[in-house]
């Protein structure tokens, strides 16, 4: 058998798809990072109608329709306070390709991309896929991404830094003095700053700023998605927005990877991002009240837990045995080294379920706490 490529036997399948897979069938699920609400039924309709009228026959533009183009930017211009070009956006396969696009055409082979620890999964992997080399970041103790700490790591190496706000796994949101911090770090640096803002709608308190907004240098890029605001993540439609040079860049690496996102998912996502918005705030409010009930519950468990100020995602700390102790007893969540090494004694716990199936999990959960503690 021939060889493999050494950048892919260094990645492996993720500690998240473990946990599921190790997990009964009837268990409650609070591992899973995906909205439990329809797509909204303007963005459905849209699909169905460009596909009954022959427009998701045929390949779109690389870069994806121009109209959509068009409501990114303007969604950019309404609810983030940046002017985006049209021509300045990727269409892309979630966000997940956006990010991918992102590090594949800035990162060389052993350049370093600072990223937080605990993060997202695909930060660490994605690094190593491009060729580079990981340098993960502790947190805050209220588990955001402090801007020196990343001025900080900044070697002669580093090719970009990752921001995420509101955060997976913690649900943390960063405050505007931050966000504005990381712009002048990418620009005094020259590096870029990829600021991955995919649960944007999902803030509770505080506010989202980007650091697109705070950059006069063209040194940050901004993914996003439709999938956690408008629970469309089977759709897989996400956009990236840089420079015209930058996005020039990583056009190559979607056109060939991808030639260009989904048709009719580009049709749903347009609707979406131009029509009613009220279901983006009944979500936002259905996850606060839910996330107010899960940290009752934690406290009366005795678990210390920062304040998940936004995302759907609570990340306290455990006693050894108990993420086990949890799974055995028919309750997925995520053990918290499953996102990097300083993610070691938490977990990470999804509220994005129902209020009835939380609240028998949060009872579960108390019988696991006294059982690791006996």
């Amino acid at each position: 058998m021939t060889a493999f490529s050494s950048r892919v036997e260094q990645v492996s399948i993720s500690g998240i798809r473990e946990v599921f897979e190790a997990a009964g069938e009837d268990a409650i699920n609070l591992g899973l990072g995906q909205p439990d609400f329809p797509t909204p039924d303007h963005a459905r309709e849209a699909a169905v109608e460009a596909i009954r009228a022959g427009k998701a026959d045929g390949y779109t533009s690389n870069k994806g329709t121009r109209e959509l183009r068009e409501a990114i930017a303007a969604k950019h211009a309404r609810d983030n306070d940046f002017a985006v070009d049209p021509e300045d956006v990727i269409a892309t396969s979630g966000g997940s390709e956006a990010l991918h696009v992102a590090l594949e055409a800035h990162v060389d082979e052993g350049e370093e991309v600072i990223f937080p620890d605990p993060g997202f999964v695909s930060y660490d992997a994605l690094t190593k896929l491009a060729g580079g080399t990981p340098r993960p970041v502790p947190l805050r103790d209220d588990l955001t991404l402090a801007p020196e700490t990343v001025e900080e790591a900044i070697t002669d190496e580093t090719a970009a830094f990752v921001v995420n706000s509101p955060a997976n796994p913690t649900g943390a949101v960063q405050s505007p003095e931050d966000m504005r911090e990381f712009a002048r770090i990418a620009a005094d640096h020259d590096v870029l700053c990829v600021s991955d803002e995919v649960y944007e709608q999902q803030v509770f308190e505080g506010e989202h700023r980007s650091p697109a907004a705070f950059d006069d240098t063209g040194n940050v890029a901004v993914v996003n998605a439709c999938s956690k605001a408008y629970s469309m993540t089977g759709w897989r439609l996400g956009w990236v927005t840089a420079t015209n040079e930058r996005i020039e860049r990583m056009l190559r690496v979607h056109q060939y990877a991808q030639a260009c996102a989904s048709a009719p998912a580009q049709y749903a996502a347009e609707a979406a991002l131009t029509g009613p918005q009220e279901p983006v705030a009944e979500m936002r409010a259905a996850f606060e009240e839910r996330r107010d009930v899960l940290l009752e519950g934690l406290e009366e468990m005795g678990l210390d837990c920062p304040t998940p100020k936004g995302a759907f995602y609570a990340m306290p700390e455990v006693p050894d045995g108990w993420v086990d102790e949890v799974i055995e007893r028919g309750v997925v969540v995520v053990p918290g080294e499953a996102f990097g090494d300083h993610g070691a004694g938490y977990a990470r716990i999804s509220y994005a379920t129902d209020m009835d199936s939380l609240k028998e999990a949060i009872g579960i959960m108390a019988e696991a706490t006294e059982a690791v503690r006996d």
